[in-house]
C-alpha cells in the first residue's frame, strides 16, 4: 500500500521561486505533536511565570502586613502599659475610699487578679499564633488585656462597695448625737447620769437616766444630730417633751421644755432648734433633762457629747 504524503508549497511574498515540500502523514503527525508539545510547554512556562509573579506580589503584601502588624502590636503594648499605670492609680484611690468607709483593704493577691505573663496556647489558632514572634506578641497582649479587664471589674465592684459603705458611714455620723443640746455658753450641767441619785424633790434615791442642764427659760434646745421627731407632748413628771429617732437604734429625749417647736414626723438636722428650756413638769428650776437611749436602754449622754473640733 502506498504511503500517503502531504505536499506543502512555500510561496514567497517577494521575488523568488516557490518550493514544494513533501511530508508523509507520519511526519506530519510528528510535526504537529512537536508543535503541540512546544505550545503546551510555553503555556505551562508562562503560567508558572505569572503564578510566581503573583506569589511574589502576595509575599510582599504579607511581609508589609506583618510589618504593620508588628507596629500595631508595639503600639498596643505601650497603650497597655499606660493602662496598667492608670489601673494602679485607681487601685490606690480605691484603697483610700475603702479606708474612709471603714472597710478592709482588698487582699493583694486578690487585687492582682491573676496578673502574669502570656498564657499558654488554648486553641488550635493560638497554637499556630504561638509559632511566630508576632503571634506570641499578640497572645501576650490578649493575656494582658484579659488581666486588666479582670482587675477593672474587681475595682468596679470594690468601688461600689466602698461608696455604699461610705454613704452608710457618713449617714451614721450625721445621725450620731455629738453636741450638747444647749450651747455651753448658755447653760451648765447640774446633775449627771446616775443609777441612784438623791431626788431633789422626793428626797430618796432614784435612778437619773440622763443629765440636767440648767439654763434660762426660753434658751434654745438644739438637735445634737439629724433624725426624725417621733413624739411631741406632755408626760407626767417631765412636762413638755420631744423625742427624736436618729436611726441605728439611737433616740434622744428632751424634757421640762417651756415650748416645743417641732411636730411628729418632722426631719431635723444637727443644730436645728427643736424646743426651748422651761420648768414644766416636776422641776425645781428651769433646766433641760436630756437622755440618750440605745436600743431602748438609757446610756450616759456625756458619751455622746464630743469636743467641737471633732464635730466640725
Amino acid at each position: 500500500m502506498a504511503t500517503r504524503q502531504w505536499t506543502v508549497v512555500l510561496v514567497p511574498h517577494g521575488a523568488g521561486g516557490s518550493r514544494a515540500v513533501k511530508v508523509s502523514l507520519r511526519g506530519f503527525r510528528i510535526l504537529v505533536t512537536l508543535l503541540a508539545a512546544v505550545a503546551v510547554t510555553a503555556i505551562a512556562f508562562g503560567y508558572a511565570t505569572i503564578t510566581r509573579a503573583v506569589d511574589l506580589s502576595r509575599l510582599d503584601r504579607l511581609e508589609r502586613r506583618n510589618e504593620l502588624l508588628a507596629q500595631e502590636l508595639e503600639s498596643a503594648q505601650h497603650i497597655l502599659a499606660s493602662l496598667g499605670d492608670t489601673i494602679a492609680a485607681i487601685a490606690e484611690r480605691d484603697e483610700m475610699i475603702r479606708l474612709l468607709a471603714g472597710l478592709d483593704p482588698i487582699d493583694p493577691d486578690v487585687q492582682l487578679a491573676g496578673v502574669g505573663g502570656p498564657a499558654e496556647a488554648r486553641t488550635p489558632g493560638d497554637q499556630i499564633l504561638s509559632e511566630g514572634l508576632e503571634g506570641q506578641q499578640a497572645l501576650a497582649v490578649r493575656a494582658q488585656l484579659d488581666n486588666f479587664i479582670r482587675r477593672a471589674s474587681l475595682l468596679a465592684s470594690s468601688y461600689d462597695e466602698a461608696v455604699t459603705g461610705l454613704q452608710e458611714h457618713t449617714d451614721r455620723l450625721e445621725r450620731t448625737p455629738s453636741l450638747r443640746p444647749i450651747a455651753p455658753t448658755a447653760g451648765y450641767i447640774t446633775s449627771n447620769y446616775s443609777r441612784a441619785r438623791m431626788h431633789p424633790i422626793y428626797h430618796q434615791p432614784k435612778p437619773h437616766m440622763g443629765i440636767d442642764i440648767t439654763a434660762a427659760v426660753g434658751t434654745p434646745i438644739l438637735a445634737p444630730a439629724s433624725g426624725r421627731v417621733i413624739e411631741v407632748g406632755a408626760k407626767t413628771g417631765y412636762g413638755k417633751t420631744v423625742t427624736i429617732d436618729h436611726g441605728y437604734g439611737v433616740q434622744t429625749f428632751y424634757a421640762h421644755c417651756s415650748r416645743t417647736l417641732v411636730r411628729v414626723g418632722q426631719w431635723v438636722r444637727r443644730n436645728d432648734k427643736i424646743a426651748e428650756v422651761g420648768r414644766t413638769g416636776t422641776a425645781t428650776g428651769p433646766h433641760l433633762h436630756y437622755e440618750v437611749l440605745v436600743d431602748q436602754k438609757p446610756v450616759d449622754p456625756r458619751k455622746y457629747i464630743f469636743p467641737a473640733f471633732i464635730v466640725d
